[in-house]
């Protein structure tokens, strides 16, 4: 519904402006093969995939702006997508597929705006509302969004959220997986002051096609450094309490915890981390929206976690290198987890990430990325491998 008022309010957008309309065809074109190793499976699955995301972006007045942009999956290879059928093979989730992926309009100004269509939406580091960039059909929000400044270092978000567009497409099999109906609200307010920001939020998402994903959550964000120009000590440190929302048949309240100090030198960051997500042995923290590829591992074996909850200990260390040419142009991360469940000992595993990100002639970034989980009582041993070329860029359009 919202999409369709969005279409119709650009299609008959007044321009009266000073100065004439500005437009910008942007595009992202990203070819990736994954290779997955499942001990689970006696095939390993190859997919390789190819995503076109084109947008045209209006600057029909002054302060207003309307995107429209579509996106579009190819692939070939032995792999299940989720929505092919292809079950004696290992999931690589990027089906294949076209769609309206943003179509919104939104008015600006140094006090705040607002944004109304099919959108974007990534709050703090993602780990509860995010766009799961990762994958190659990104996940996306009918929604409505407002922004305030009441103050240089305060800053107001609020989201009304009537519908998500799950990373799985709408003709993935199994239907919980594709996009579903919500009636949720996001509120987070952020102050910041020099290296520090403190950002405390309320999301009650309520889930209207599955009760039982319908949650509260309710927290405080820290961040900070103490060091000049980013180097030094830095923190980040979380607490959320998570409780049962709406139509939800559960009843629970459960906490989550995040501490993770970090270490910057030169161009290399350390980092030593602790999550826990807590499990009552029925319900646990759950975060269905979230980016969650960026959190517990890559090899993505807690995108649901466990009833028993997680507990996810890190060290990851991270930066930029190169010489010449390629002085400070050359991206590399290494890490390693530990997996415990909340309750009752249980051990989950333990996991290496490892990537190397580098730039290609005529303005092309490649990617080589790699996860190694090993299973300890839970799930089975897993490994995947990414190479990845990716075209980004844009283009003014005369008046």
């Amino acid at each position: 519904m919202i999409s369709i008022l969005v279409i119709t309010l650009a299609a008959g957008f007044p321009l009266h402006a000073a100065e004439p309309p500005k437009a910008a065809l942007e595009w992202d074109l990203r070819l990736r093969h994954e290779q997955v190793d499942d001990a689970g499976f006696g095939r390993d699955a190859a997919a390789t995939t190819a995503r076109l995301r084109a947008s045209l972006r209006l600057a029909p007045a002054a302060g207003w702006t309307v995107l429209l942009e579509g996106e579009g999956v190819a692939g070939a290879g032995n792999y299940n997508s989720g929505a092919n059928g292809k079950s004696a093979f290992p999931t690589v989730l990027d089906p294949t597929g076209a769609e309206l992926n943003q179509a919104w309009v939104g008015w600006k100004s140094a006090q705040g705006g607002v944004t109304v269509g099919r959108q974007r939406v990534a709050l703090d580091n993602q780990r509860w509302v995010g766009a799961v960039g990762w994958r190659q059909n990104e996940q996306t929000f009918d929604a409505l969004g407002a922004q305030w400044k009441p103050r240089v270092d305060l800053g107001v978000q609020y989201y009304w959220l009537d519908r998500v567009h799950r990373v799985a497409g709408d003709k993935a099999i199994n239907r919980l997986a594709r996009e579903r109906d919500l009636d949720s609200h996001l509120l987070n307010v952020a102050w910041k002051h020099g290296a520090q920001q403190l950002a405390g939020y309320a999301y009650l998402h309520d889930d209207r096609d599955v009760a039982s994903a319908s949650t509260a959550t309710y927290g405080l964000r820290w961040t900070g450094a103490a060091g000049q120009g980013g180097q030094g000590f830095g923190w980040t440190a979380e607490y959320a309490r998570q409780t049962d929302h709406a139509r939800n048949p559960a009843d629970f309240g459960l906490d989550y915890w995040l501490l993770e100090p970090s270490w910057t030198q030169g161009r290399t960051t350390l980092r030593a981390g602790w999550e826990r997500l807590g499990g009552n042995g029925a319900v646990a923290v759950q975060s269905p929206l979230a980016t969650l590829h960026a959190f517990n591992g890559w090899d993505d074996q807690f995108g649901t976690t466990p009833a028993k909850g997680l507990e996810d200990r890190y060290l990851s260390a991270g930066g930029k290198f190169g010489r010449g040419r390629l002085d400070g142009k050359l991206a590399w991360a290494l890490a390693w987890h530990d997996y415990r469940a909340d309750i009752g000992g249980l051990r989950y595993g333990s996991e290496w990430n490892a990537s190397l990100g580098f730039p290609l002639p005529g303005g092309l970034s490649g990617l080589v990325k790699l996860a190694d989980y090993r299973a300890d009582g839970f799930s089975r041993d897993n490994r995947k491998l990414w190479l990845q070329v990716e075209w980004r860029g844009a283009r003014t359009l005369a008046p």
